[in-house]
């Protein structure tokens, strides 16, 4: 009979930003371990708040699989003499695997009969396995601060207090980090009081909620969004989605209750961001707006004790949110008594990176580089004032009070502390959106001014990071080059614009002056950058609706124009479905089959023998001139048809020559024309990495 297996770890209190990937790492270490050890289950769940993990094992077997091995040994020939009896081989074989010679087994490989050991390996009790599991699972837990307690040798994210391992109403003995499992939990630091004994699995889930403790994260964000929205709706009020916010709510809480919470509308005479940040990031608060968006003098906060105390707990919440609020109004109020474009210079006193320069170096950067791409991009000149401008003051909140005390608000403020300077909306906008995307999922720049700040942002960051040789390494990408380099693509993308990336990338190394950080040069710094941006365009690509082959065919005919290049997949995509495509990928295979032996591409005409190579180069520089002229025309579709064209003369040259015959010369002709004919699209697309 299965039964249920509970491993639960208590511990003091967890973060709440390393309890997801610990119950993530928890789930995978119990599906490899149980495999290895051989024990099947129905359901295998991970669960968790900041004092325990738990793994939840339903329908677990009561002992291994039984395992059953087949070792090869020596030929039977060698095995056995010409009476059947065994030979020195196969009593040492059957020795070596713990069998009796009488119990080896015959049989064919090939031609060949071979003798074999035959070895049944009973499973072990699920108990005794178990115990031998547990341990290894702790100990494989791993967290980027760890800690040690005690004289242990032995290290986890916060101490271990007590294990819980239960197999049915069995416990399931053990020791790890100093403690010996057993029956024993604890619920709610507060609202339950001593020890809990459990009789099974079913029990504990029982014993959990009478002993206020929600295990289940899913359950709790659940209670929790309910509350919240129900709170916001009885002042009301509504609260904006976030799931960052409420992940991290609920993993700092193990019986969760909302509340509604007040501030004096006084503050609202900040910027809204200012005022939600705090609430978000110092106090975890889920700010209300009403139904036109607008900030409401009200906050829903979720407390980790008893309803019968909210009052004392709003106020002590009121109350800290009030010193909080203070704080950022004393910081906007001091803010606004100098401009925004007289902080420029104070940059000076913050350093870009080591080698790099300031801050003020990479707002001149910026302005030259925002320049270049006004020029490559080709908009109006109004466009460019606001964008030069936007260039020249997007870094100037770095040095204000605001930003200092709360980072996150970079951008935001710089185009609150614009538009209060007298600068205008379209350079304030641009101040902001050169930020963008800021996360995974976030929003692109819409206005021209703010797509040309922030393409030359993320082009300097990215070419100064890689000049200086700090590139992303396997995970760690301390400086988000990949999110600054995905988003520089998709602003491309967005905005249609038809770019040189190794342009781009020559004019924002030539602009670091040759810093004394920069270690690679021009060439290796280009030939890196272009190599990191291809995975993030194929991604972008791919999420757009390209066929993975698709995407890999027009990437390999370049894509330093990174629009041109989507541009060219998505006539490809549409392209391969249509009648001609299986004849236009016929004529550049059979083509291309062939002109990989080619050694030049010159066809002489004078060389040919046969009027099928004639007709076929003939009708080769007509679709040529015609791909030309409909690539010029933008028609990438009609290119592609146009080379369908060259299907019926391709056959009867086949038909006609023999492309590898034994005279050189007209061996060397014929591969050179094949070769043209494989190349008349490569400009559009490799036709070679399409499945068909």
């Amino acid at each position: 009979m299965a039964r249920d297996f509970l491993l639960e770890i208590g511990t003091e209190e967890i973060p709440a930003r390393f309890l997801t990937p610990a119950l993530e790492q928890l789930r995978d270490l119990a599906a490899r371990g149980l495999e290895e050890k051989r024990l099947a289950y129905r359901e295998l769940r991970t669960l968790g708040t900041p004092r325990r993990l738990v793994l939840y094992v339903r329908g677990l077997a009561e002992e291994q699989t039984p395992l059953r091995t087949r070792v090869k040994g020596p030929a039977k020939r060698v095995a056995f003499d010409e009476e059947g009896r065994p030979t020195a081989a196969a009593e040492g074989f059957a020795r070596n695997q713990g069998v009796r010679v009488e119990d080896l087994v015959v049989e064919t490989v090939g031609q060949v009969e071979y003798v074999f050991a035959v070895k049944e390996e009973t499973g072990r009790p699920a108990a005794e396995v178990l115990a031998e599991l547990a341990p290894e699972l702790i100990a494989g837990l791993h967290f980027p601060k760890p800690m040690r307690w005690g004289d242990l040798d032995f290290s986890f994210i916060r101490p271990i207090r007590w294990l819980l391992a239960l197999l049915g109403p069995d416990v399931v003995t053990f020791r790890a980090a100093g403690l010996t499992s057993g029956r024993i939990t604890f619920g709610h630091r507060l609202l339950s009081k001593g020890p809990i004994t459990v009789a099974d699995p079913d029990d504990y889930f029982r014993q959990m909620r009478a002993a206020f403790v929600l295990v289940d994260p899913e359950e709790r964000r659940r209670v929790i969004w309910e509350q919240v929205r129900a709170a916001a709706a009885s002042v009301q009020g509504r609260v904006p989605e976030d799931e960052a916010l409420l992940e991290e709510v609920t993993n700092l809480v193990e019986w969760p209750t909302a509340f509604v919470g007040s501030f004096a509308e006084e503050f609202l005479e900040l910027p809204a961001e200012a005022l939600m940040t705090p609430m978000k990031e110092q106090q975890r608060y889920f700010p209300v707006v009403d139904a036109a968006g607008r900030l409401l003098p009200r906050f829903i906060g979720v407390s980790n004790g008893n309803p019968r105390y909210l009052d004392t707990i709003r106020a002590g919440n009121e109350s800290v949110l009030r010193a909080r609020l203070a704080d950022a109004r004393f910081f906007w109020r001091e803010d606004l008594q100098v401009p925004l474009a007289d902080r420029v210079d104070q940059l000076r006193s913050i350093v870009f990176l080591e080698g790099l320069g300031t801050m003020r170096d990479k707002v001149q950067r910026l302005v030259g580089l925002t320049e270049y791409l006004v020029g490559m991009a080709g908009v109006d000149r109004e466009a460019r004032e606001y964008a030069l401008r936007a260039a020249l003051l997007s870094k100037a909140d770095l040095v204000t009070n605001m930003v200092y005390e709360f980072p996150e608000l970079q951008g935001v403020m710089g185009r609150e502390y614009a538009l209060r300077s007298g600068e205008g909306e379209a350079v304030a906008r641009a101040v902001f959106e050169h930020y963008l995307p800021r996360f995974a999922g976030d929003r692109l720049p819409e206005s021209t001014p703010g797509r040309l700040v922030a393409l030359a942002d993320k082009l300097d960051n990215l070419v100064g990071c890689f000049a200086a040789g700090i590139q992303p390494t396997g995970s760690q990408d301390p400086y988000a080059l990949r999110r600054q380099a995905t988003g520089m693509l998709a602003i491309i993308l967005e905005a249609g614009w038809r770019l040189s990336l190794r342009d781009l990338i020559a004019r924002a190394y030539e602009l670091y002056g040759g810093a004394p950080g920069l270690r690679a040069d021009l060439p290796t710094t280009t030939a890196e950058i272009m190599e990191f941006l291809r995975p993030r365009l194929k991604g972008l690509f791919e999420e757009r609706g390209l066929s993975w082959d698709t995407v890999e065919a027009v990437l390999a005919a370049g894509y330093d124009d990174a629009y041109d290049a989507w541009r060219r997949g998505e006539a490809l995509q549409s392209f391969r479905a249509t009648e001609e495509f299986p004849r236009v990928y016929t004529v550049l295979e059979r083509a291309r089959n062939l002109a990989r032996h080619a050694t030049h591409s010159e066809v002489r005409p004078a060389h040919f023998v046969d009027p099928a190579e004639e007709e076929l180069y003939r009708k080769f520089r007509d679709v040529r001139e015609e791909v030309q002229a409909r690539l010029a025309a933008g028609d990438i579709v009609a290119a592609l048809r146009a080379t369908a064209a060259l299907y019926d003369p391709l056959d009867r040259f086949f038909n006609a020559v023999l492309v590898m015959t034994d005279d050189v010369r007209q061996r060397e002709n014929r591969l050179a024309l094949l070769q043209n004919v494989a190349g008349v699209v490569a400009r559009v697309a490799d036709f070679a990495r399409i499945v068909a």
